[in-house]
């Protein structure tokens, strides 16, 4: 047995599961100061809206809402109907405190009050 579906309405299938996708996600992909929609993302890249999207390749930010999450290396890797994938060359988390270099103790004052009597 083989199963069928006119064109017109597999189109009409893609097109509903593609909005379907957009509507759900809340990640954001910015290049060059414009931001495009994440459709769905995995541990090694992520798809976009092929047409909506230009051929990226390079320094990208990922952003969830307005949280900065975050800074990726890509490359294109396939287009698979409206949907175009990129891979990760680098995905490197966004922290909002630098980067320490040294160990610090739990119990280690956070600031020094001087006595000035």
């Amino acid at each position: 047995m083989t199963t069928f579906v006119p064109k017109e309405v597999q189109a009409g299938l893609d097109r509903a599961r593609l909005a379907r996708l957009k509507k759900a996600s809340r990640l954001r992909l910015s290049a060059d100061g414009v931001t495009y929609k994440v459709l769905s993302m995995r541990k090694t890249g992520f798809s976009v809206d092929a047409e909506t999207v230009p051929q990226l390749r390079g320094l990208v930010d990922l952003y969830d809402g307005a949280i900065h999450l975050f800074q990726c290396l890509i490359v294109a890797h396939e287009n698979e109907g409206d949907e175009m994938r990129f891979e990760f060359k680098r995905l490197t988390a966004v922290s909002d405190q630098p980067t320490l270099d040294f160990v610090r103790k739990v119990d280690a004052p956070i600031a020094l009050i001087e006595d000035i009597r």
